[in-house]
């Protein structure tokens, strides 16, 4: 229970508590009411960087979320051309973080990531369709245990300015295992072949634990 009030958080967090923390004695320093709205915010990072366990389906049949958020789109389209794969046909699935979200990034499926390519970009409103070309962005593609490319980009949104990767590539992964984060507001990508889609736009995913498609 204790750990569902204070969770762990991200260490990218801890940096921002302490510059939040501070700002908030300054300013009920200066102003109780002040000091009040600084205390909301802080206890407002300390959730967004939390780094809560999940617990994946651990089956290779299936794609796991790989982010916190709402579905906004899910359709076929050609391959990133970033990673040559223009000429091939995938299912998409993107999934919009909002300030409020958890914001680690974990693997679908088990595998080995074989590419990791960051593209550096604009910083729009990551619910746009057009973030997932313009935006700063960070490609991993994944070949999973079918011999398949899976692809995840974690793409910066409006006010988020670092992506944070936290793996190297040819590491073996396990499903639902950390890939790294989005600081604020943001969006996570998904292309895959042969999977069958279970979600819809609007529905509300959970990195690791929602069962995004099956084979």
């Amino acid at each position: 229970m204790l750990n569902k009030v204070f969770p762990k958080i991200h260490n990218e967090g801890y940096k921002f508590l302490v510059i939040f923390g501070l700002a908030t004695l300054i300013l009920n320093f200066l102003n109780g009411f002040l000091g009040f709205v600084g205390l909301v915010l802080t206890i407002w990072v300390y959730y967004f960087f939390r780094d809560p366990e999940r617990v994946s389906i651990e089956d290779n049949n299936y794609l796991t979320s790989p982010a916190d958020g709402e579905v906004l789109m899910v359709h076929e389209i050609d391959g990133p051309k970033e990673l040559n794969l223009e000429n091939k046909k995938f299912t998409k699935i993107s999934i919009f973080m909002n300030v409020f979200d958890c914001h680690v990034n974990r693997s679908p499926c088990e595998g080995k990531i074989s590419e990791i390519l960051y593209k550096p970009g604009k910083f729009l409103n990551a619910s746009l369709d057009k973030a997932s070309e313009d935006n700063e962005r960070n490609y991993y593609k994944i070949i999973n245990n079918h011999n398949e490319d899976i692809i995840v980009v974690q793409i910066a949104g409006l006010i988020a300015r670092r992506i944070v990767c936290e793996v190297d590539k040819d590491k073996q992964l396990t499903q639902g295992e950390r890939l790294g984060m989005i600081r604020f507001g943001s969006r996570a990508d998904i292309y895959f072949e042969n999977y069958k889609p279970l979600v819809k736009v609007g529905q509300k995913t959970i990195a690791g634990e929602t069962l995004l498609a099956k084979r």
